[in-house]
């Protein structure tokens, strides 16, 4: 079969073995696989992210040397099952798949280890037990943003957003973008999104921010008053004092009327920044910028050592989450919300290339102004990122 392999940071496209599935796995045929930041990181990167993830008790998973198949944001369409299955998907039918597989050793990280090949192929094998049926008709290049688009929710879940927060993302690519999207869905009450890129702006609307901002301008935490939000130290201990005096004047203890201000979220009001750049200097300058009592989650994924002033955080009583992943259940739930049309993340879909055109698709991606997320399409002739109608054969 024809597969793309990254190695010695060339990408180039081979043929190579059938896959064999083995005992409790599947065989697809690859419909759509995006191409993700961490695809694009890897290239270059390898050696480090390596390191790193050996650092966080996985075995080592790749190294720049070795032939590595990326690929872990896909749909396709089951094919062949291996010993031991239960085959409750009928053939044909098609499918997404938690980008995970069983190893000698542990769980492995398809289309991220030398090990487990991705999508940037005609095939791939998965996990029958992580495979789920893609519902109600889907189009392939809608589901395969179901593992981003769980990155996304993840996040949102761990910044225990509710609908009536104001959220701000910072740095409008595909994570920031898909962000966005989830938070509109849930109904928040603003979402204040900041972008260089005049482009990635305009799809931050599309998306369903309510307010966009050009950094280089304006900061995105400017209307933080407007919000209710506390700016900086002086306005705690303003508050801190008005409060007492104000409460003081009821005829109930005031220590009481405190504590049930505080079951209600009244004290203080707290936005939610997620930072999606995931470049050196981002996570400081939120620190600089965020009102107090923010919490901010982490989903951009910084590969260079980076240097903040912890103090700041401390001052400001920020909270700081990194995260990574999905569960089943996120990554389930998500590809039900895009299935139900909750939530709409065709924007973020700029262009398809067939196996071939996967070199010049991670060059494209360094264009903001033109492109947010990349697909491949293994059944595609096209070699320039193009509409998906005009990348098909």
């Amino acid at each position: 079969m024809k597969a793309v392999i990254c190695r010695n940071a060339a990408l180039s496209v081979v043929d190579r073995p059938e896959p064999v599935p083995g005992k409790g796995q599947v065989v697809l045929g690859v419909l759509r696989c995006g191409i993700c930041g961490s695809d694009l990181h890897a290239r270059h990167h390898c050696d480090y992210m390596d390191e790193l993830m050996t650092k966080s008790g996985f075995q080592s998973l790749m190294r720049s040397e070795d032939e590595v198949v990326f690929g872990h944001e896909f749909c396709g369409e089951v094919l062949e099952y291996g010993p031991g299955c239960a085959r409750k998907v009928r053939t044909g039918s098609r499918v997404c798949a938690l980008p995970i597989r069983r190893q000698p050793g542990g769980v492995d990280l398809i289309g991220l280890s030398k090990r487990s090949p991705g999508a940037y192929a005609e095939r791939v094998v998965v996990e029958e037990s992580m495979m789920l049926p893609v519902p109600n008709g889907l189009s392939a290049e809608l589901a395969a943003l179901t593992e981003p688009m769980a990155v996304a929710w993840h996040a949102i879940r761990r910044g225990e957003v509710a609908k009536g927060d104001v959220a701000v993302v910072i740095g409008c690519g595909p994570v920031g973008l898909a962000v966005i999207c989830l938070l509109r869905t849930l109904g928040v009450k603003a979402i204040v999104a900041s972008d260089f890129s005049p482009g990635r702006r305009a799809l931050a609307q599309r998306c369903g921010a309510d307010v966009v901002v050009d950094p280089g301008r304006e900061s995105p935490y400017a209307g933080a008053r407007k919000y209710g939000f506390i700016a900086g130290l002086p306005d705690a201990l303003e508050l801190a004092v008005k409060t007492k005096e104000q409460l003081g004047r009821l005829p109930l203890p005031w220590w009481k009327m405190w504590r049930l201000a505080e079951r209600l979220g009244l004290l203080p009001k707290k936005p939610v920044v997620f930072e999606c750049v995931g470049a050196p200097g981002v996570l400081q300058s939120i620190l600089e910028g965020a009102p107090l009592f923010s919490r901010v989650v982490v989903v951009g994924v910084c590969m260079q050592s980076d240097r903040i002033e912890p103090v700041l955080a401390i001052n400001k009583e920020l909270d700081l989450r990194f995260v990574l992943g999905y569960t089943p259940l996120e990554f389930h739930d998500t590809l039900r919300m895009i299935a139900e049309g909750r939530v709409d993340c065709a924007p973020l879909i700029t262009g398809v290339v067939g196996l071939a055109g996967v070199d010049n698709a991670f060059t494209a991606l360094g264009d903001a102004e033109r492109h947010a997320k990349i697909q491949v399409d293994p059944a595609s002739a096209a070699v320039q990122p193009a509409p998906a109608a005009e990348a098909r054969r």
